[in-house]
């Protein structure tokens, strides 16, 4: 096999069956292409140790007759889920030199079906971002370019490092996060799958929480497929973590039919913005026209308080992340600002956090600790706490419809330069626009990709699905990919 790179999990599955590679050579290979990719920034912590002990366990596995899907499939980790005396930041200074003296929940059955851990890949810091700007480590860059332009661009965010590096063929696939798109944007500002699960589908524990009732684990991968295999991997019950829903995790992967005939997709006319590209409205409507063909029947519906879903979220999640993000003090773990002489814990309190936390999370602990304050809570945090239950109705009154499936726009744009839009926050909040109500609602989504702007960088579609039926959003997400036949990859440049 001459690239292993270009693998998918599932070809790269049966390869390893096979006995044409071995699980050692396929983590080399990802290794190599790691140290290369250095201009990329996708990668922060680099595990190779930990790859090579792994990997070298698999072969004995799949050797033995007991390997599962995963078992040898070399993958990257978000910063943001901890793993065992390896650095889990989030991104942040203020978690500088913690490493955690357990796993999370994710990482533990990933690492139990037998996965590879490459390295840690860099995010938004605590995940609050939408290109990957925010970070500690600095700026992960897109692997694409526009045409012969040189301009860096965003891969988007808060899992722009996971992003990066599947596009980039730096790993088979990687683990996301998503509180409000960040699995979805990213994924289609770099031409990969994205798939946010049923909200309770996947374990929280040992993620490092942005906003609870928001935050979702999910797989970044290359296709549709893929998806499905480390879906099934990562998802199930958990004791520990009170959220979880107790129910059996079915083979997702079976579920790929590519049949549709007779499901019902459903089109929101809210979702139809003003000023919206004309290539993303042409790119949707050919979206349309290929479910259409291939059996499905497309229906116009209303989701009336989507309007309402960016300044809901926005009060939402900040108030969650002040809330969360009060235990970092300075006390326990991480960094504690140097005192002056007399100083007391006071002072170490706002010097730490004034030291270790940057601008956008200090913002929306600022905006949240506001909302949840004796004066505002009724007219922001408990307002908004209704309206969600609204936005949630919504789609629940189109699913008793017989609605199957919804599709729209993943982004409102393609890929944008780094330091385009840093300057405005509320211009960046706009990218999550198409997104954030699925995360309201806690309902499943993927963003997938669909074509090519002109030019010539990706742009994905997003299809939401009924709760807990991520096997038949995956099947429409599959028949979807077959007929946009979306193959383009980055030329190499870094």
């Amino acid at each position: 096999m001459t690239d292993l790179t270009k693998l998918t999990i599932a070809g790269a599955r049966d390869a390893l069956r096979k006995g044409e590679v071995t699980a050692a050579e396929l983590t080399q290979s990802y290794l190599s292409a790691i140290d290369e990719a250095g201009a990329l920034n996708a990668f922060v912590h680099h595990t190779p140790e930990i790859a090579e002990a792994q990997a070298k366990a698999a072969d004995a596995r799949i050797k033995a007759g007991d390997a599962p899907d995963m078992c040898g499939i070399p993958l990257g980790i978000k910063d943001l889920f901890c793993t065992k005396g390896v650095p889990s930041q989030a991104a942040s200074r203020i978690l500088d030199g913690f490493r955690p003296e357990y796993e999370s929940t994710v990482t533990t059955q990933l690492f139990d079906d037998g996965a590879v851990m490459l390295g840690k890949l860099n995010m938004d810091e605590f995940a609050m971002g939408s290109s990957n700007e925010t970070s500690t480590y600095g700026n992960a860059v897109n692997p694409w370019r526009r045409g012969n332009d040189d301009t860096a661009l965003t891969p988007g965010g808060s899992s722009g490092g996971s992003a990066a590096a599947v596009a980039a063929d730096l790993c088979l696939a990687a683990t996301g996060t998503d509180t409000g798109g960040s699995i979805r944007q990213p994924a289609a500002f770099v031409g990969i799958t994205g798939l946010k699960p049923t909200y309770g589908r996947v374990s929280r524990w040992g993620i490092v929480a942005f906003a609870s009732s928001l935050d979702q684990a999910g797989p970044m991968t290359k296709d549709v497929r893929d998806a499905a295999i480390m879906l099934r991997s990562m998802a199930g019950h958990d004791m520990k973590d009170s959220t979880s829903a107790d129910l059996p995790v079915p083979d997702f992967e079976a579920a790929l039919t590519g049949d549709i005939r007779g499901k019902k997709i459903g089109i929101p006319r809210e979702y139809r913005m003003e000023g919206m590209p004309d290539e993303i409205e042409a790119l949707w409507q050919q979206g349309q026209e290929m479910l259409r063909d291939a059996g499905a029947e497309i229906v116009d519906i209303t989701l009336p308080h989507t309007k309402y879903a960016l300044p809901t979220y926005y009060v939402i999640a900040p108030a969650e992340a002040s809330s969360n993000l009060a235990r970092y003090d300075g006390v326990r773990f991480g960094h504690r600002a140097k005192l002056a002489q007399g100083e007391g814990v006071t002072e170490m309190y706002e010097k730490t956090r004034a030291e270790g936390f940057g601008a956008e999370v200090k913002r929306r602990v600022m905006v949240g600790t506001y909302v949840l304050s004796a004066g505002f809570y009724d007219a922001y945090y408990n307002r908004a706490r209704k309206v969600r239950s609204l936005i949630k109705k919504d789609f629940e009154d189109v699913f008793a419809q017989g609605v199957d499936a919804i599709l729209t726009p993943a982004t409102p744009s393609a890929a944008f330069e780094l330091g385009k839009e840093v300057s405005d926050p509320v211009e960046m909040y706009l990218n999550d626009v198409f997104t954030v109500t699925v995360n309201l609602a806690g309902l499943p989504g993927i963003a997938v990709p669909t074509g090519l702007d002109r030019a010539g960088l990706p742009l994905g579609l997003q299809l939401i699905g009924r709760p807990w039926e991520e096997g038949d959003l995956l099947n429409c997400a599959y028949s979807l990919e077959r007929a946009a036949g979306f193959v383009a990859k980055p030329a190499r440049w870094w």
